[in-house]
């Protein structure tokens, strides 16, 4: 792939809200009128299988709020509720872990958050204990946490290594210091620098490092600045997001209207920039969305062979891998169902102190998703679709069976977009970044564009 430009008036065409597609339908469509019954029946259903297994769990502290976070935490000093969270990380992961088939065995584990070095160094080698007496990990297999490089030691990276992981991603966002002051997450270019080598030293064999474009105080000239920074650490993949404004929904973001947040105008620079830029010489591939990888990474090997996949762990090379995961808000998911732990901490302890699932909300798959899931997958991954292989994979005529939807293309493909033909449809490699919009066309759960609850595809 040569270097890939961007043409702003495609983005501002195509620049509306529409789904992540983690997963088909997507969470938006979880109803809390799904309950243990139903879902029980589902997972001993899966655990007839012997079907790989991937791990998620959810670490919710962190010491102070970052002003633009939008994931689900808990904000405390109080370092002694990460020892009470894992006793009963504990407990659930007993309770699961009986009603699943012992020959299934871990091919991928990720923790994210909050921030799971909150937990202590001893704390994360308990919890990779924990993990090991109830789980069978594969040969190969690929464990990834995120790091939050402030207020960590080095005894903390060398736990993780202990506990078994092999990948890491940094949450950097930008190294310029008036953005960090005025997003309350102040970290040096030194501090994560220190990280990083001892990542590296401690033998991990992939880093990736979180950005995020349209915080305040940004310019083109200074995110500039800090990709000059990024390039010269040379992490295996990044992770460029796009600033998501959603005060109503997380409330401490409205301290950031009182902050210079960019234009929609340089918003749009700085994501052309970063484009152009990250994939100039080859030095990176824009696997999609907002992630990128060196051209010998798995993630860019994987999509190239279309054994790509994608799930609420983001881009992944585990494929046919069901999840199961642990902690508060955690989504799990198998071929029949998706569900949610409760969101918050006190109904989560409560729930298994009650010896019940935490179960707060979920939505079972219909034949009709599963058709339409993989079909998305496939465009989010492959960024291509072959009539004939799918019509194989799905059992039916793909091109007459999704007949409205591939002609709803057109405007795509007049945009240079994607290319259909008559045996197939492929994205080209302008088309990457909106493939959220050329996904979308398949999606039969969308709500009219006003009512949409989710951030802007670019």
């Amino acid at each position: 792939m040569s270097q890939l430009t961007v043409d702003l008036d495609l983005v501002k065409k195509y620049n509306v809200a529409g789904p992540r597609y983690t997963s088909y339908p997507p969470a938006t469509k979880f109803t809390e009128a799904f309950k243990w019954p139903e879902l029980a029946e589902r997972i001993i259903e899966n655990n007839r299988s012997e079907r790989d297994l991937s791990l998620y769990f959810h670490i919710p502290f962190c010491e102070t709020l970052c002003w633009y976070c939008g994931c689900t935490t808990v904000i405390t000093l109080n370092h002694n509720q990460g020892t009470t969270y894992l006793n009963y990380l504990e407990k659930e992961v007993a309770q699961m872990s009986a009603r699943l088939n012992p020959r299934r065995k871990v091919v991928q584990l990720h923790w994210g958050g909050g921030s799971p070095t909150f937990l202590s160094p001893d704390e994360i080698r308990r919890l990779g204990e924990i993990i090991r007496r109830h789980f069978t990990f594969a040969d190969g297999y690929e464990a990834g946490v995120e790091v939050d490089p402030r207020r960590l030691t080095r005894d903390h990276i060398a736990a993780l290594r202990d506990a078994g992981f092999n990948r890491a991603s940094l949450g950097v966002q930008d190294f310029d210091a008036q953005v960090q002051e005025a997003v309350h997450r102040i970290q040096p270019q030194a501090m994560t620098e220190q990280v990083l080598g001892w990542v590296r030293e401690l033998g991990f064999t992939s880093v990736n490092f979180d950005l995020i474009y349209g915080l305040p105080h940004q310019t083109v000239e200074s995110f500039n600045r800090t990709l000059d920074i990024v390039l010269s650490l040379a992490p295996d993949r990044l992770a460029v997001f796009s600033y998501a404004h959603v005060p109503w929904v997380k409330p401490a973001q409205k301290i950031l209207e009182q902050k210079i947040l960019p234009t929609a105008e340089v918003k749009l620079e700085l994501l052309k920039m970063v484009i152009e830029r990250l994939t100039e010489n080859n030095r990176y591939v824009y696997i999609g969305m907002d992630h990128f990888a060196r051209p010998a990474d798995e993630l860019a090997v994987a999509q190239t062979r279309k054994q790509l996949q994608r799930n609420f762990q983001g881009y992944s090379t585990s494929a046919g891998a069901d999840i199961y995961a642990f902690g508060m808000s955690s989504i799990s998911q198998i071929p029949d169902a998706y569900w949610q732990n409760e969101k918050d901490l006190i109904k989560y302890y409560a729930a298994l102190d009650a010896g019940q699932v935490p179960l707060a909300r979920g939505y079972l798959v219909s034949d009709e998703d599963k058709l339409r899931r993989e079909t998305i997958m496939r465009v989010m991954c492959d960024l291509s679709l072959d009539y004939g292989t799918m019509s194989q994979r799905l059992g039916l005529d793909f091109r007459a069976h999704f007949e409205r939807e591939i002609d709803s293309l057109a405007d795509f493909e007049a945009d240079g977009l994607v290319r259909r033909s008559a045996t197939g449809i492929e994205v080209t490699d302008r088309g990457r970044l909106f493939i959220r919009n050329i996904a979308m066309s398949f999606d039969n759960t969308l709500a009219p564009a006003g009512e949409r609850k989710h951030s802007r595809t670019i």
